[in-house]
């Protein structure tokens, strides 16, 4: 019988550890009888201590399935599964040896609030093949700040598929919306999916619609590959964040459509080593940072983010990074955008650091955040403003270590009068190199 990836852990392999990117092998083996035709999934933040292993031996375990259709679910939309979930997500925990995939088959499933907490099985993922629908009443999700939520996950994927109507979460927040924009007496407003506290979270696929405020939520977790998702939302629902990331490290977003009515992925406190690439983004308010300073906190931190390969069309802002003009102290550091493409966008590139929200009650002080070492490279397309680069930045804590290079921000308007312009405040030492439109005011 032929032996297909056969994958081995020898003793004599020189490093202690192996990691390896979700990994599949499918081996046969006539000297390994018990062995035959097994499959084995290692996701990309497994690790083996090979030292420990027996000499020879494979790294070799089975998936066990878990329907939520055994679990009492109905297709249709009529009868909550949210109790059907949480017993399948139980099953999946007791088989903490084994890989576990929970199957959400195609069809039509209504889903109450529900809260699923880590386990000892580091190694459960979600097909979501079917579509997830909020109940009608928006009050019942309105009374709680998560729909779906994941606390203390290590391990847990979510991979969607099914065509156009599978791999569907629909949170029915139109009617939110209209009260909030009505001005009544409305709910709080629920988080769509929502990590918290978790590590080595993949999500895959997924689609998210209408929902109520965030879609998408990263918070306090780290190792978080999100890719592949679509999310839609009217250009002027309320807070309907993308994805929101905040207290998180090592979040990876790749390959995703983003419509929505606020900022299309969102950074907040304490994030560090973020890589977002190969986005497609609006309408909605752009990629921001921030805002930071609100509140007097130590961990008003962020460094070490990338911003590659964005399309941003009908954006209100293209890069932002807004801060309170309160003394609250805090910095962004080593954040690079690039390749970036911009299509009627009215705030291209902006640093905002007199941020007030809906501009009422500002505190008009200094903002103590400070920052510094932004690159942009490589930024080009229309404006929907003359005033495409703003830099409005801190007089406590003048922004330092700004570069742009190959810029070519035109206006909307063809001919004579489609120039741009650069405005600064409170900018040193700033370079410039190759070529840059507008000119840059510092």
């Amino acid at each position: 019988m032929a032996t297909t990836s056969m994958f081995k852990l020898p003793r004599d392999v020189g490093i202690p550890w192996i990691m390896a990117w979700d990994y599949e092998i499918k081996q046969s083996s006539v000297d390994e009888p018990l062995e035959l035709q097994r499959v084995i999934r290692i996701k990309w933040w497994d690790t083996f201590d090979i030292n420990k292993l027996p000499l020879g031996s494979s790294a070799i375990s089975t998936t066990r399935t878990f329907n939520i259709v055994d679990y009492g679910a109905q297709q249709g939309g009529n009868k909550d599964v949210s109790d059907a979930l949480r017993r399948a997500w139980n099953a999946a925990c007791a088989a903490k040896n084994d890989p576990a995939t929970i199957v959400i088959p195609e069809g039509r499933y209504l889903l109450n609030p529900v809260s699923l907490k880590g386990c000892r099985n580091f190694n459960i993922t979600i097909n979501l093949d079917g579509m997830l629908e909020a109940p009608s009443d928006y009050r019942v999700l309105g009374k709680v700040e998560n729909w779906i939520s994941f606390e203390n996950a290590i391990g847990t994927s979510i991979v969607a598929g099914g065509g156009d109507d599978g791999g569907v979460v629909y949170a029915r927040g139109e009617d939110w919306w209209s009260c909030k924009a009505s001005g009544g007496s409305c709910s709080k407003g629920a988080t769509s999916v929502r990590f918290m506290g978790s590590r080595n979270i993949t999500i895959s696929g997924l689609k998210s619609r209408n929902s109520q405020m965030f879609h998408i939520a990263i918070n306090g977790c780290q190792n978080v590959y999100i890719d592949g998702v679509t999310i839609s939302a009217a250009g002027d629902s309320p807070n309907t964040d993308g994805i929101h990331v905040q207290s998180s490290h090592n979040v990876t977003i790749v390959n995703s459509n983003i419509s929505t009515g606020d900022d299309c992925i969102s950074l907040g406190r304490d994030d560090r080593d973020i890589w977002i690439e190969n986005i497609s983004c609006g309408p909605g308010h752009g990629i921001s940072i921030g805002s930071l300073g609100r509140y007097n906190s130590k961990a008003d931190q962020v460094q070490n983010v990338t911003v590659k390969s964005v399309v941003f069309t009908g954006t209100t802002n293209g890069v932002r990074i807004k801060t309170w003009a309160k003394p609250n102290k805090g910095f962004v550091q080593d954040v690079t955008y690039q390749n970036i493409t911009l299509v009627d966008v009215q705030n291209p590139i902006i640093i905002d650091q007199n941020y007030c929200e809906h501009n009422k009650n500002c505190p008009n002080q200094a903002s103590g955040i400070q920052i510094y070492k932004i690159h942009y490279d490589g930024i080009s397309g229309t404006s929907k403003n003359a005033d495409a680069v703003k830099f409005d930045c801190s007089s406590l804590y003048p922004c330092t270590g700004i570069f742009l290079r190959n810029i070519n921000i035109t206006t909307v308007d063809s001919g004579p009068h489609n120039q741009t312009h650069c405005s600064c405040s409170h900018v040193r030492g700033g370079r410039v190199s190759g070529f840059v439109k507008p000119k840059i005011c510092f």
